[in-house]
């Protein structure tokens, strides 16, 4: 009965550290969710508003970050009680953590429960994400078209105000009128830029911009993911199917 209290707190950061993940990834497929990049699992039957027919919320997402929040601030409680224990215990922290702690594991239990449920269901849509990409990709590959005009042969000066004044005004046309972007469109009829003129096709390619990620994607899946999957994969076999009420 005279452990330290401070074991309690350093379970809790773990539980709370699983939550913590866990509730910036469904914070992100929130927000995707809203861009309409991705959407989670929606049952055939499901009201995603009882006002607004037409409307796919994030519920389950949004329900882990309820119980992560929730999962979370029992750390600071476990950390409290640690801190105020008289000599080796004192009574005071008996009611408490019969309620932390417990608590703090069935939160991390359905946490992960619905994350399974989620991940399992996603939907990704790739034309919505190309769309987005090409949208904002001409403002990105200014700096490439700016470097390649100056290696050329232009003046860095001059180009850098040029590509300026013509990102200004595609921008505008896309706040003011709801326009397409066509800040290619200007760099391609101003001679300033004549050297890049018959590449700019090239220049916006996506994977251009992407650096080492795929490859680190890759990379980290094969040496951190993988071997714990495969550690574990008799408890992930016999996991079952998550049936949640939305």
């Amino acid at each position: 009965q005279t452990y330290t209290r401070k074991i309690d707190f350093m379970v809790c950061s773990a539980l709370s550290g699983i939550a913590q993940s866990a509730n910036k990834m469904a914070n992100d497929i929130r927000l995707l969710m809203n861009l309409r990049e991705v959407e989670e699992p929606f049952g055939k039957n499901q009201v995603g508003s009882s006002a607004m027919a037409y409307k796919r919320n994030p519920m389950r997402s949004e329900r882990v970050c309820s119980l992560a929040r929730y999962v979370i601030s029992l750390t600071a409680n476990a950390a409290h009680t640690h801190a105020t224990q008289w000599f080796e215990r004192t009574l005071d922290d008996s009611a408490n953590r019969r309620m932390t702690l417990p608590e703090s594991f069935l939160g991390a239990d359905a946490i992960l429960l619905i994350v399974t449920n989620v991940i399992s269901g996603i939907v990704v849509w790739p034309h919505v994400i190309n769309k987005r990409v090409m949208e904002a990709l001409p403002f990105m590959a200014t700096e490439n078209i700016l470097m390649a005009c100056v290696k050329a042969g232009g003046n860095r000066q001059d180009l850098h105000e040029a590509i300026r004044e013509h990102s200004m005004e595609a921008a505008k046309v896309m706040k003011e009128q709801g326009g397409e972007c066509d800040l290619l469109e200007r760099i391609a009829k101003d001679e300033s830029f004549k050297a890049v003129h018959s590449t700019l096709k090239d220049i916006v390619n996506p994977k251009l911009y992407v650096g080492r990620s795929p490859e680190q994607a890759a990379e980290f899946i094969e040496a951190e993911v993988s071997p714990v999957l495969k550690k574990h994969a008799g408890l992930l076999k016999d996991k079952g199917d998550v049936q949640l009420k939305v």
